[in-house]
């Protein structure tokens, strides 16, 4: 009110300055974001409950400490004053104690206060003044020494005070941004400067001695609205083959890569690793991983596991519990999901089939996978690992349902970060089934059923059975949807238009029989003659165009074959006026500019269209900028990160992961090379990221944490792409050296 009187006042004086408010010190304090980076210790799980975090505490605990919620990292300056505020409950009476105090021994307290609280919410509130400057405080809540179990429960944490963090400025390195890992010697080399300049600039390709392997100027491309940042092109594909080139303009110098081809067949390798890595239910072996990535089988009914040998269902969902063992676990934590699932194999059986026509090697022996050396291809071999997984995803004959498939299997509780999944305790439930999930079965059945008829025709044939079954559920059941608000312990994975899944699965399992069931139903479709490939991008819940990419190169009587080839050839042309039009080269222009959640992926299944165009084609300029976009995901981008662990000097390594989590444990690894993150995210959900990048432009709307699952986590789907692109880079490579 005085500033208001201040302002109005009819004599001149100096404006007086709003007080500052408080530094906030607590992130997620009010449980929006989910837990993270809050901790609890593991005889009090906890979960977020009708917003609230609530904690299931044992009996019998003696001491407070010996159950704990809490929050680490915390900025503490001595001298300044604070102010610790939360809402609380009990479902019985009971005393807790609230702690700031030092996260390292001996704990010293900054404030300990003990607490009643009772079944109603109640606002605590204490003031105190810090004794130490450090950056390592913790907040917790001791809420053991109860001889009786109870449920805690905490809201809008607050602890208020002290300095504001600097904002935060992301390391972007020298601003010539390249492909940290190298050019094809055959194919175009493009490289960005970021610069204050709006005139050309001179540019030098250096070999490693120094001598100039190349020169000229820089071709001006003005503001790139996703970044703000004023970049130039440099243009340096005449450039031969070699090691260690750097590029170097403005006074400043590239990070150093290569001019040739065998990192490609690397990166196909490490990349479809990634599954191996992911497995459930089978040790991980150090002879094909390395010791620090070796882990013991989980999820086979050892306890302390609870599954997945023997899986009931959510209560009220079905009356029987199956067998789910194997399949991949989806990302950072351990469920396994039909949908996602279902788009990642696909996308590695579409990597192989695609060979049978086009160039590129994926054989037995190839792949570094367990059972190599078998007679069937590596990648098949993998494959198959999910398949079969979905296979037992699938309702029993005689039950409700029959023929469908379960959306999913997770815990029933989200598990902490780090977790190891054999020592995962939580419970392990079916979710209910989905028409989305069903017809993802039905299609990757019927591609299995004509990719493996040659190695194994028993499995093949098991497949198409399984696929038939589906479909019929699926026509009888067209409207089955997975719950938006079943996300407790695991993604909801929902989706409410499955007419592209309809589309998808007839079309594989035309193309596997040729039964005109199956063709009158593609071409009937109006998904059919629709454009299906945007410059969003294609992902699992968009699957349209997995169904077109293979009608349109797997050999068929199709009545339209050779529109629908077209078709691709002018989704293709769509997505390379976009490259062309992007400061970075990628054909990716999401509606309103705002980048999503695994943004890396959107860009790699476009280049999924566009190197189908060439093989339709063999019309270089598809070939041109499938490399382009790679180059974006390996470092040319403008954070100048390699978003694929291993690749790049400047590449991304504390990904959202559970057991690859060596920023939250030293004594856990980081992930294994091939690994891709997710990319940046408009949406910057996680607490992470809402509190670096407010802000953002799209693409800068990263950052590589292992706390930032919304923009840093790893996925099949995601690297299912990577390894496609990954393939068809390799096979250019083979190419040239033809």
């Amino acid at each position: 009110m005085v500033s208001a009187l201040l302002g109005i006042s009819l004599v001149l004086a100096a404006p007086v300055a709003a007080e500052a408010e408080p530094a906030e010190q607590i992130t997620n304090g009010g449980f929006d974001a989910g837990t993270a980076p809050w901790w609890w210790t593991a005889n009090a799980p906890a979960a977020v409950v009708d917003g609230r975090l609530c904690a299931t505490v044992p009996e019998g605990t003696v001491n407070p400490w010996d159950a704990s919620i809490g929050q680490n990292e915390i900025d503490l300056v001595a001298g300044e004053p604070y102010v610790f505020a939360f809402t609380a409950s009990a479902s019985t009476p009971v005393t807790i104690r609230a702690n700031v105090q030092l996260s390292d021994p001996p704990y010293t307290p900054q404030l300990s206060q003990q607490v009643s609280l009772t079944a109603a919410d109640s606002r605590a509130e204490f003031r105190f003044t810090s004794s130490v400057d450090t950056a390592k405080a913790q907040v917790t809540f001791q809420i053991g020494g109860s001889p009786t179990a109870f449920t805690f429960c905490v809201d809008n944490v607050s602890l208020a005070g002290g300095t504001a963090p600097p904002p935060y400025i992301p390391d972007t390195g020298p601003r010539v941004r390249v492909n940290q890992t190298g050019y094809l010697p055959n194919a175009a080399k493009h490289g960005t400067l970021v610069t204050t300049s709006t005139d050309p600039v001179a540019w030098q390709l250096r070999k490693p001695d120094g001598a100039v392997a190349a020169s000229g100027t820089t071709k001006p491309q003005g503001i790139d609205p996703t970044s703000r940042q004023n970049t130039h092109l440099i243009d340096f594909s005449s450039a031969l083959a070699g090691k260690g080139y750097t590029l170097s303009a403005d006074g400043e110098t590239s990070v150093p890569f290569d001019i040739g081809g065998d990192f490609y067949q690397r990166l196909r390798s490490d990349s479809l690793a990634f599954f191996y890595h992911q497995r459930s239910g089978i040790p991980i072996d150090a002879a094909l991983v390395g010791p620090a990535h070796a882990r013991p089988a989980a999820h086979l009914g050892v306890a302390p596991n609870q599954g997945d040998t023997d899986v009931p269902c959510q209560p009220g969902v079905c009356d029987y519990r199956l067998d789910v063992r194997g399949g991949w676990y989806d990302a950072g934590d351990h469920g396994k999901y039909v949908v996602n699932g279902g788009i990642a194999v696909a996308q590695l059986m579409n990597e192989f089939e695609r060979v049978k026509y086009h160039p590129g090697t994926l054989g037995d022996g190839k792949l570094r996978v367990p059972e190599r050396g078998n007679g069937t291809p590596d990648i098949l071999d993998e494959a198959r690992w999910q398949l079969d997984f979905l296979l037992r995803m699938q309702v029993p004959v005689g039950k409700p349902f029959a023929g469908m498939a379960h959306h999913k299997i997770h815990d029933n509780e989200w598990t902490g970060l780090p977790q190891l999944p054999h020592l995962d305790p939580k419970l392990r439930e079916l979710h209910p089934v989905s028409t989305a999930a069903t017809l993802n079965l039905a299609a990757t059945a019927a591609q299995c059923a004509r990719l493996f008829s040659p190695y194994d025709r028993a499995f093949a044939t098991r497949c198409l059975a399984a696929a038939r079954q589906a479909w019929s559920a699926a026509k009888a059941n067209p409207a089955i949807y997975a719950s938006t608000s079943d996300g407790n312990g695991g993604g909801t994975y929902d989706d409410t238009n499955v007419t592209d899944e309809f589309y998808w699965a007839a079309a594989e399992l035309y193309l596997t029989t040729g039964a005109p069931e199956y063709r009158d139903f593609v071409t009937s479709s109006p998904v059919h003659t629709a454009d299906v490939f945007t410059v969003d991008g294609f992902s699992w819940q968009s699957v349209a165009a997995l169904g077109r990419l293979n009608l349109a190169t797997v050999p068929s009587r199709l009545p339209d074959r050779q529109r629908v080839r077209r078709s691709v050839i002018a989704g293709a042309d769509k997505l390379l006026a976009t490259a062309r039009s992007q400061a970075y080269g990628i054909p990716y222009a999401p509606s309103g500019g705002q980048y999503v959640w695994g943004s890396n992926s959107q860009v790699l299944n476009n280049l999924v269209v566009l190197g189908t165009a060439y093989d339709l084609t063999r019309n270089t300029a598809y070939r041109n900028a499938v490399l382009n976009g790679l180059d974006y995901v390996l470092g040319r981008n403008p954070l100048n990160v390699s978003y694929v662990t291993g690749y790049g000097e400047r590449d991304a390594r504390n990904q959202h992961h559970r057991f690859w989590a060596h920023q939250a444990d030293p004594a856990l690894p980081n992930p294994p090379a091939g690994s891709l993150a997710g990319g940046p995210n408009s949406g910057i959900q996680d607490p992470v990221a809402q509190d670096k990048l407010k802000g953002c432009a799209a693409a800068m709307c990263y950052i590589d944490d292992i706390g930032s699952w919304s923009t840093n986590e790893v996925a099949i789907n995601w690297n299912s792409a990577l390894a496609w692109v990954a393939s068809f880079a390799a096979g250019q490579a083979e190419e040239c050296r033809e």
